[in-house]
């Protein structure tokens, strides 16, 4: 029984049979069931207190009718990535913390972020064959992945951010080929990019739509999750059939800085 599943329990995103073998293995063991009782009052606690704030007007110094507005999507990712680094400052300290519009089922979409991680901490740790093609063969490695990928794969550029590309590889996913790009900050510290285009396919129908409830328009939902695995901290997101994950040693709010450069350069190519 791993924590993000014991967590996606709390948040009743199991599948009613999974619920019911939680609640067995719970009963055995009464401190785990106390932990998770603390956390189901923890949350009752939050949703009282904060609740009632969705329904008052906003104040009129807060209106901006003349400010330009961010794309819709754009705003839900900067909701999520606020919601998520929010509980992570609050000393949840949760192996999976879902933030965003749509909750997704970390039972399932935690093996995406798992394997993000195992990937970042075998490959940032081989110094002399980290990637595959290096950056100085960008337009070779752009067109090797997209045509393995079968879709277009080209890497964020994250200067503005302090990270340099170092190149990418492909990786062996759950369901297919994966793209791993590669990036280092000024000291060295690695930071890789995790990209699958089969995501939806490896979920059940009942998880695909917590995902991508619609593909049009103001519609579309999706989650954006912050997890952990060891020493490594993973940021992703899944969009439609594409799913993203951020690995690095860097705390929450460094990972959110750069999904949501990562997010706007992805949207500003659709």
């Amino acid at each position: 029984m791993t924590e993000a599943e014991l967590q996606a329990y709390v948040d009743h995103q199991l599948t009613p049979e999974r619920q019911r073998e939680v609640e067995a293995y719970l009963a055995k063991r009464p401190e785990e069931a106390l932990r998770m009782h603390d956390y189901l009052v923890h949350k009752r606690e939050l949703r009282a207190l904060f609740e009632p704030v969705l329904d008052e007007p906003l104040p009129q110094r807060l209106r901006r009718a003349a400010t330009p507005r961010a794309p819709w999507r754009l705003q839900r990712l900067a909701a999520g990535i606020a919601i998520a680094v929010v509980c992570g400052g609050a000393g949840w300290g949760l192996r999976g913390v879902s933030a965003g519009l749509s909750a997704s089922s970390l039972s399932s979409d935690s093996s995406f972020a798992q394997r993000a991680a195992v990937a970042h901490a075998v490959y940032s740790a081989d110094a002399r064959r980290a990637v595959e093609i290096g950056a100085d063969q960008e337009d070779q490695l752009v067109a090797w992945l997209s045509k393995r990928m079968g879709t277009p794969m080209k890497p964020p550029h994250l200067q503005a951010l302090g990270y340099t590309l170092e190149g990418g590889r492909l990786l062996p996913g759950e369901h297919g080929p994966v793209a791993q790009f590669m990036y280092h900050d000024s000291s060295g510290a690695k930071l890789t990019l995790y990209v699958s285009n089969e995501v939806t396919q490896a979920h059940s129908a009942a998880n695909s739509a917590a995902h991508s409830a619609s593909q049009s328009g103001a519609n579309k939902e999706m989650a954006f999750n912050f997890a952990r695995e060891g020493a490594v901290n993973v940021f992703y997101w899944v969009d439609g059939p594409i799913g993203c994950a951020i690995s690095s040693g860097a705390d929450m709010s460094e990972l959110a800085r750069v999904s949501s450069e990562v997010y706007r350069q992805h949207e500003a190519v659709q």
